[in-house]
């Protein structure tokens, strides 16, 4: 069919709620509930679907519950048994202390026949925050600032935050024992790796204080006292994959980025585009990887390869952006990394991009992403702006709210890390 600017927008966006409805709990959930146990269940999550996978295990569970989840602000749902508290992203707040205490008093003195269902996902690591002996919340909340300015990876920044707590790395799981942990989580991480997503607070954990010294070092960030201290006591290292009091604990992905992109691709089809899924787990600054996605999609254009159009190019992961200024504007991983796809495409005609934090929060913004087509850099010139002075003050969210091309969803109650489609008529 032929394509216009309205229909090509109208097939991202349904791409993109695809994606969402393949990473819903209450479509995904169920199914992957363990056996009821011979004694109590008790429930703990943390993470931005944390309260809606409460509510759906409430809905299915066959006996008693209890227990408690902390999701972000916002993200809350109406649940009987188990208690929700909101808390902050990403930075932690007071909330995030009271969240970690809560879940951490719920799996005291339970015993070999007590089930934990622990509900995992995404944003987990900031929500629920007990710092490591002679930390204070300060310590942690400047450690987080540092590490989201620099333009660490996720695995980077939860490899220093677990070395710094004593909630994450396993820890929950080693406060629960003897009972058993079952994991049910939502991946919002590359690699889907379980010591990553939310920092992994029930399971094990191979690295080390070693390691995340190694990464401050690597940034050029110079700790407070107290924090370098705490990055040297042994008594802050994870419990290891060795480690015997976590033999009997399980852990099932339930939701990832994969599976969403796979169900995008799949009504991709349906639209009559060649889908071709360049991963899930792709990471780097965000406006040089909208650079590059710039010149495959030309290569599609042009040659008819590595597909022939119309095609959708569809990606997963989580960029990064370093801030290299002192007071930035609107911006966020998803909105620069299309500021930088625009620019590498130069107007290129019948090519269009959408890039969505699925959580529905791109950074700290309401939007969750934003569109582009061939009239952008066109608009951006009619309003004023430019997308190189949009990328120099990261100010993409900015530009492109004058253009009326954000995407706003509002919380959409799970996290599959960030959706991209670049499509090419």
């Amino acid at each position: 069919m032929p394509w216009t600017d309205a229909s090509a927008r109208t097939a991202l966006r349904s791409l993109f709620d695809t994606a969402i409805r393949a990473a819903d709990p209450r479509h995904v959930l169920a199914r992957h509930l363990p056996a009821p146990p011979r004694g109590r269940t008790v429930v703990v999550g943390l993470g931005k679907s944390a309260a809606l996978m409460a509510q759906v295990l409430e809905a299915h569970w066959p006996t008693p519950l209890s227990g408690v989840v902390v999701t972000r602000y916002g993200h809350a749902v109406p649940t009987r048994h188990i208690r929700v508290i909101e808390a902050a992203h990403p930075v932690p707040d007071a909330n995030s202390q009271t969240g970690a205490a809560a879940l951490l008093t719920a799996v005291q003195k339970l015993n070999a026949s007590d089930l934990v269902i622990a509900l995992v996902s995404g944003g987990g690591s900031a929500l629920a925050v007990k710092p490591a002996p002679g930390l204070t919340l300060a310590d942690k909340q400047e450690i987080n600032r540092t590490l989201l300015a620099c333009g660490a990876s996720i695995g980077e920044m939860n490899t220093v935050r677990k070395h710094l707590s004593a909630f994450k790395g396993g820890r929950l799981a080693l406060a629960a024992a003897p009972a058993r942990v079952a994991t049910l989580a939502i991946s919002d991480v590359p690699g889907d790796a379980p010591q990553v997503i939310a920092s992994g607070p029930t399971v094990p954990d191979p690295s080390s204080c070693a390691d995340a010294r190694a990464i401050l070092a690597r940034y050029g960030i110079t700790p407070s006292a107290a924090v370098q201290q705490a990055l040297n006591d042994p008594a802050n290292e994870t419990p290891k994959p060795d480690d015997t009091r976590l033999r009997h604990n399980s852990f099932t992905l339930v939701a990832t980025p994969r599976m969403a992109l796979e169900a995008a691709a799949e009504h991709a089809r349906t639209l009559g585009l060649t889908p071709l899924l360049l991963g899930d787990a792709l990471e780097g600054e965000a406006r040089d990887a909208g650079a590059v996605m710039a010149g495959i999609a030309q290569s599609v254009r042009r040659y008819g390869t590595p597909a022939a159009a119309p095609a959708v190019l569809l990606s997963g992961g989580e960029t990064t952006v370093t801030l290299r200024i002192p007071s930035p504007g609107r911006g966020g991983r998803n909105t620069e990394f299309l500021a930088g796809l625009a620019r590498g495409l130069q107007a290129a005609p019948g090519i269009w991009a959408i890039a969505i934090d699925t959580d529905g929060i791109d950074g700290v913004e309401d939007a969750a992403g934003a569109l582009i087509g061939p009239d952008t850099i066109a608009r951006a010139r009619s309003a004023g702006r430019t997308l190189d002075d949009a990328l120099a003050r990261h100010d993409a969210t900015g530009l492109f709210a004058q253009l009326q091309d954000l995407v706003v969803t509002g919380p959409t109650l799970t996290n599959v890390n960030d959706f991209r489609a670049i499509l090419i008529a």
